[in-house]
């Protein structure tokens, strides 16, 4: 492949594909910059898109940032690019989360340009889910696919599942009651809402998902104490299956790479024609987060809960067009 500078347009188009990525409350907080005179993305934090309450260390950001840079590692292997990846390239700047240069040929990237139709058909689904159980290859297939991030995935059984379903229960009904947490909820939910084209972040409300009536699925209510015009209520799944994301230590790098693994994860869940949402309430207190861990194992730093299963696809949710969140420098 040649060395010369990408054309805007094909610029636009990856940063496109990286923008789908997920980021809590659909808040997005991210930038990309392309320099033209090395062939060089960067991936950046927009601090202002911060959740202050429900993100005060600012780890779910760099979660978004890092699922944002797996996502354009996937459409730069998809174009048979090899994206040569920098975490944290400057200590001076620990906005600029991420340098990506394109080299070629993307030999080794295989398993990486293979996830790209799944780019843009993941969505979080706050829908019930079947009970049926996910085979055991495929979860083998998940975990292998979060360990080639750097990262391990658990799915948490019997007693240790009980504990990680109270530990969220508690969570959301704290959230329930929390004033920094209701604000979160204020700044980054969409009412009345109709189609993804009339908001440009957030969650709007017609990917609120109906209001829980029984089941143990772990769902955040993102209604809060509001009332939205025919939103109707459901059983989920009495037996819910999460998987558990941790890495070894708990660094702004560790948190980047669990967003790349959890993006990794999902974008593989997909294709195989899983459904997810996240179940993020406990690792927003920090008394919660500790005991999420197997205590029989004691392994890593839990950094996401996932909840997966076989149901109805998600809506898409909103973007930020790419001209706001993009800049080419010579």
């Amino acid at each position: 492949m040649n060395q010369q500078a990408l054309p805007d347009e094909r610029v636009t188009a990856l940063v496109y594909d990286a923008a789908a990525a997920p980021s809590m409350h659909n808040a997005q907080p991210w930038r990309f910059g392309y320099f033209r005179g090395s062939r060089t993305f960067h991936v950046r934090a927009d601090l202002d898109r911060v959740l202050p309450h429900s993100d005060p260390d600012h780890r779910a950001l760099h979660l978004g940032g890092g699922a944002a840079l797996l996502n354009l590692r996937v459409a730069l292997a998809h174009e048979g690019w090899h994206p040569a990846t920098r975490l944290l390239p400057d200590p001076t700047d620990p906005a600029l989360l991420a340098a990506v240069q394109p080299t070629g040929p993307g030999s080794g990237e295989s398993g990486l340009a293979a996830l790209y139709p799944a780019v843009h058909q993941r969505h979080s689904s706050r829908f019930p889910f079947e009970e049926t159980e996910i085979p055991q290859e495929l979860r083998t297939a998940l975990v292998d696919a979060a360990r080639g991030e750097g990262a391990m995935l658990t799915f948490p059984s019997s007693w240790h599942l009980q504990q990680v379903l109270e530990l969220l229960e508690e969570a959301e009904a704290r959230n329930l009651t929390d004033r920094g947490s209701n604000q979160d909820l204020a700044e980054w939910t969409r009412m009345n809402a109709p189609s993804v084209d009339t908001a440009r972040d957030g969650v709007p409300d017609y990917a609120f998902g109906p209001r829980k009536r029984g089941g143990k699925a772990p769902m955040r209510d993102f209604a809060g104490s509001r009332s939205v015009p025919g939103r109707g209520t459901a059983e989920f799944e009495r037996t819910p299956q999460l998987a558990v994301l941790s890495t070894t230590h708990d660094r702004p790098e560790d948190w980047l790479r669990a967003g790349q693994a959890m993006e990794r994860v999902l974008l593989l869940a997909t294709l195989e024609g899983l459904s997810s949402s996240f179940a993020t309430q406990a690792l927003e207190w920090s008394d919660l987060r500790w005991p999420l861990r197997d205590p029989v194992s004691g392994a890593g730093h839990i950094q996401i809960v996932l909840r997966l299963g076989y149901g109805p696809k998600g809506p898409g949710a909103p973007r930020r067009p790419v001209p706001d969140i993009l800049d080419i420098q010579p």
